[in-house]
């Protein structure tokens, strides 16, 4: 009987470790190809992890909760294949994910595990690491809650809890905070005090828990409102050649290319002219608050909804270098895989603008919340058909054309109103030019 080593798989280029949640598999169970073995949580993703090949889980080398390097040996697998004679290592060929992105891991030491702080209690994320430190060192969670981070999104750093420790005891950051108030950092240099409102529960109401991925995405929400006041702008486009484009060039696109043409991709190509023509939305603010990081490239997020109600953004790197039928492809990709939960964590991380389609869902349009640390997202909303006055050189007619909403939420800060408004109907214009005989 082989015997074959399960590795922890590597999931992109800055992840360097995962934390085992939950063992699908027990010791002696029987293990079918394609079968999840154990779901494991980086600080970007939540994964599982399939085994591929049939066999008996003989040994489990980590517990549920344990911190594990990217390419340890974490479980062994016995299998009846007279194919294999000796103990090869077995890297999992493929990850299903379902997760959102919450920070940039750069930790890559192994702490073990203490119990002694309760970290559920906590409106915020911290990394496996970062919360095994503070267990180590006995930093109670209102206290971690104070501590400035330096991460994306504001997140505590390994960096971070190791230079608190030197002067704890002299910042006097370890008194308690009343349990009625959560005191959130910005990426300034105040905090809000913030007070939770009372909630009844009358009878007949159902108390349901928040899964580990709507707590994340809850908790990002929030810390975007806090960290970036949020401007919206509007403009209505008629996109009329747009949609009779499409409409022309649909079937023939699907046969030659195997690929379905939606609205998504013309929508991301418009941003992308866009942002060429105003750089400046292309940014972030470092967490001092001070200082503009303006983006070399430009990788759009599309905001897609999982089965689950839940949402991830798959971005499509360096847009800017892609022609419409790349462009294409590349969101079909990603929508499809982020569907079926096989994105990889590298494929949700390091957007510079997002793109979110409310009008997916029948709405004319919406004020979007900015997907940090970028500094706007825009919202396409559904294309309904209008009368409309049309100018034409015998006169002014009145005419059925086809009509949407945009509206660019984005954070006032770095982006004023002139930029912002210049900038959604730079998109607009973009649409409404469309050549209706253009080839692709």
């Amino acid at each position: 009987m082989a015997q074959f080593e399960l590795i922890m798989p590597k999931m992109g280029e800055s992840v360097a470790e995962a934390t085992i949640i939950k063992w699908s598999k027990n010791e002696g169970d029987t293990i079918k190809v394609d079968e999840t073995v154990l779901e494991i949580a980086t600080d970007k993703v939540d994964s599982e992890i399939p085994s591929p090949f049939e066999g008996i889980l003989t040994k489990k080398l980590f517990k549920e909760g344990d911190v594990v390097q990217v390419g340890t040996v974490i479980a062994t697998i016995s299998s009846t294949s007279s194919v294999a004679t000796e103990t090869p290592k077995i890297n999992t060929p493929e990850i299903k994910t379902a997760g959102v992105i919450t920070a940039t891991v750069s930790e890559t030491k192994t702490v073990t595990p203490i119990t002694n702080v309760d970290f559920s209690k906590s409106s915020k994320f911290y990394s496996p690491l970062v919360k095994n430190i503070a267990k180590q060192e006995g930093i109670a969670v209102d206290e971690m809650d104070n501590i400035k981070g330096t991460g994306q999104a504001g997140r505590v750093t390994k960096s971070d809890i190791l230079a608190y420790l030197p002067n704890r005891n002299k910042s006097g950051a370890s008194q308690k905070i009343s349990s009625d108030n959560v005191k959130t950092q910005t990426s300034g240099d105040f905090n809000l005090n913030i007070s939770r409102p009372a909630v009844s529960v009358n009878a007949g109401d159902e108390i349901i828990e928040m899964d580990r991925m709507r707590k994340l995405i809850a908790d990002h929400m929030v810390m975007s409102k806090h960290v970036s006041p949020h401007v919206t702008s509007f403009v209505e486009a008629d996109v009329t050649s747009l949609v009779l484009w499409r409409e022309k060039m649909k079937k023939e696109f699907e046969k030659r290319e195997g690929e379905k043409l939606t609205f998504t991709p013309l929508f991301i190509e418009a941003v992308v002219k866009a942002i060429k023509d105003y750089p400046m939305i292309n940014v972030s603010v470092d967490p001092s608050g001070t200082k503009i990081i303006k983006r070399k490239n430009i990788n759009i997020g599309m905001a897609a909804a999982l089965p689950s109600g839940n949402l991830i953004v798959p971005v499509i790197k360096n847009a800017d270098e892609k022609n419409l039928i790349g462009i294409t492809k590349s969101v079909n990709d990603l929508a499809g895989r982020a569907r079926t939960n096989k994105l990889l964590p590298d494929e949700i991380q390091g957007g510079t603008f997002t793109i979110s389609n409310v009008g997916n869902f029948g709405n004319i349009m919406g004020t979007p919340i900015i997907n940090q640390p970028q500094a706007a997202i825009l919202a396409v909303g559904a294309i309904k058909k209008k009368p409309a006055v049309i100018e034409t050189p015998q006169g002014d007619l009145i005419g059925i054309r086809h009509f949407m909403f945009l509206s660019l939420s984005y954070d006032h800060r770095v982006v004023d109103g002139s930029l912002g408004g210049s900038f959604l109907r730079k998109i607009a214009d973009y649409l409404e030019a469309w050549d209706i005989n253009r080839t692709i």
